[in-house]
């Protein structure tokens, strides 16, 4: 499949709950490109989970089609279609009575990888992660920082070596030193993997420092999307100009507090 057609395709899709009243996704079209780091962002409630959550058929739309390597996702066994998709979400959701090489190991273990390379393969997501083999494979998870555990999250999500990331504000519960150096490394893993990655974040700038592209939902509609770079300078729409407007009000107020003027 090319890369215009989009790895994952969203084709005019609708996600109603409820009586109809309100729609969590509301006609929504949008593809993401193979290798493409793509962030979605809007206020909570706008549908960013929603959209997420039907890539890898945790739900399914009400209206229209959702295609994942050129297929409907529908079509698909959704057990299946979750093994070849990576997923990390905020709090991780490492079983506690499991050590860090076992939580890495799950998926590859329930697809019935042959052990010895079940277990290659942990040691090897262990050094991508940056998690010293002798020190942290017999931990278990009570026992490791917020940073280290979301680093399990990471290698356990890639085990099963999927072509898809998704992740759901993997980032939000770490402290701000921990949070932008896992970022910065898992955006190194992307590239060097040649993954493609969609994230939802409520970061502004976060989104602006690690996307491709930005695509932004506001009362479940897709009102805006584009690079960093052409929102922050050229956005269309009223909402996305101001929240656009986040990154340049925190450089403002950094400068200020250095004592040097604004650019």
């Amino acid at each position: 499949m090319s890369n215009a057609a989009g790895i994952i395709a969203f084709e005019d899709v609708s996600k109603i709950y409820g009586d109809g009243a309100a729609r969590a996704l509301d006609h929504v079209t949008l593809t993401v490109a193979e290798r493409e780091f793509l962030v979605v962002v809007g206020q909570s409630g706008s549908g960013k989970t929603t959209l997420l959550r039907l890539i890898n058929r945790l739900i399914d739309p009400s209206e229209g089609n959702v295609r994942v390597e050129g297929e409907d996702v529908r079509a698909l066994d959704p057990i299946q279609l979750r093994r070849r998709i990576g997923y990390v979400f905020q709090g991780v959701g490492l079983f506690p009575h499991m050590t860090v090489a076992e939580n890495i190991a799950i998926t590859p273990k329930l697809s019935r990888a042959d052990p010895a390379k079940t277990k290659a393969r942990v040691d090897e997501l262990m050094d991508l992660v940056q998690l010293d083999r002798a020190q942290f494979r017999d931990r278990f998870p009570h026992e490791l920082s917020g940073g280290q555990r979301q680093r399990v999250g990471f290698a356990r999500a890639l085990a099963a070596e999927p072509h898809i990331v998704l992740m759901d504000e993997p980032f939000g519960a770490l402290d701000p030193l921990t949070r932008d150096s896992l970022t910065e490394d898992y955006r190194k893993l992307h590239d060097k993997l040649g993954l493609t990655s969609v994230m939802i974040t409520h970061d502004m700038l976060e989104a602006v420092l690690i996307a491709d592209r930005i695509a932004v939902l506001h009362q479940g509609k897709l009102v805006e999307q584009g690079t960093p770079r052409a929102l922050m300078s050229d956005a269309r729409h009223d909402y996305v100009r101001e929240l656009m407007q986040t990154p340049h009000r925190q450089a403002e107020k950094l400068h200020a507090l250095s004592g040097k003027d604004a650019p």
